[in-house]
């Protein structure tokens, strides 16, 4: 055996070993308390009922007034920290038929994962307005809108960003309808009733998180349109959107519902198997 098949099956051992795997069941609990923290917080926007941001940034502030936040910080930044180790192994280690696309999605989660992990764990450290642990997602989102329609083809870019979120929210929608999680990831391996349960959470977690996706889409691809980056629209502005419609706050609560079904989801796969 040469050196180079002995790396790759030694690499390949090392994407599925007992600590790679921990790692990955911790970010999906990670993910997970995320999802469910912005869609209760969704809600209380819904109603009315807060100023707080309903993002990964007010998610992570809600956390950090409760008891013991700094030490739940930290669980939660070294969850992420796993998830982005466990997307880099599938990115890098796993088995060398796995498609390139794959591989690829698998990166860009591993660097988004990385990105999310040093912003939680930059808060939990004190560093409050580091970007994405305290800070607005709209800010966020209106001020890389501002930098890249200043760029040559700016505008052109953002609009494919806008496009690339709505392609994205739509495959999720799909993806997730089409119930291919549970062949996938497994799902099998529960029993029947929590199969059923588990299913009709992640079916309905990733319609709703489609949405949400596809709807940042095309608020970038407005202020693409009218060159004007107030028109783009963070995750906290998008759910806010939503109350606006003539659906009034109860197409927010649906939403809000889903995502939190959605990390209900996560929780689930977290608990019972690898991910």
């Amino acid at each position: 055996m040469s050196v180079s098949t002995r790396a790759r099956s030694a690499g390949r051992a090392a994407a599925r070993s007992e600590a790679v795997e921990t790692a990955g069941r911790w970010g999906m609990g990670a993910r997970g308390v995320i999802y469910l923290l912005v869609g209760l917080l969704a809600v209380r926007v819904a109603f009315g009922g807060t100023a707080r941001q309903a993002d990964r940034g007010g998610a992570v502030a809600e956390i950090a007034e409760r008891p013991f936040g700094e030490v739940m910080l930290w669980i939660l930044g070294l969850g992420l920290v796993g998830m982005s180790v466990w997307q880099l192994a599938r990115a890098t280690l796993r088995d060398p038929g796995t498609k390139k696309t794959k591989r690829l999605a698998a990166a860009a989660h591993c660097v988004f994962y990385a990105v999310v992990a040093y912003s939680v764990l930059s808060f939990a450290v004190g560093g409050r307005g580091g970007a994405g642990g305290g800070g607005s997602s709209d800010h966020q989102s209106k001020d890389i809108t501002a930098r890249v329609l200043q760029l040559p083809l700016g505008p052109w870019l953002v609009a494919a960003g806008g496009c690339a979120l709505i392609a994205a929210g739509g495959w999720i929608a799909v993806r997730a309808s089409l119930s291919k999680d549970r062949r996938k990831r497994g799902l099998g391996g529960f029993p029947p009733k929590a199969r059923r349960t588990v299913e009709t959470l992640g079916v309905a977690g990733g319609v709703s998180r489609g949405v949400v996706f596809a709807a940042a889409g095309a608020f970038a691809v407005q202020a693409a349109l009218a060159y004007d980056p107030d028109r783009a629209k963070g995750l906290d502005d998008t759910l806010r959107t939503f109350r606006g419609t003539p659906a009034g706050p109860w197409l927010l609560v649906a939403v809000a519902i889903g995502l939190m079904m959605f990390g209900l989801y996560s929780l689930a796969m977290a608990c019972r198997r690898s991910p």
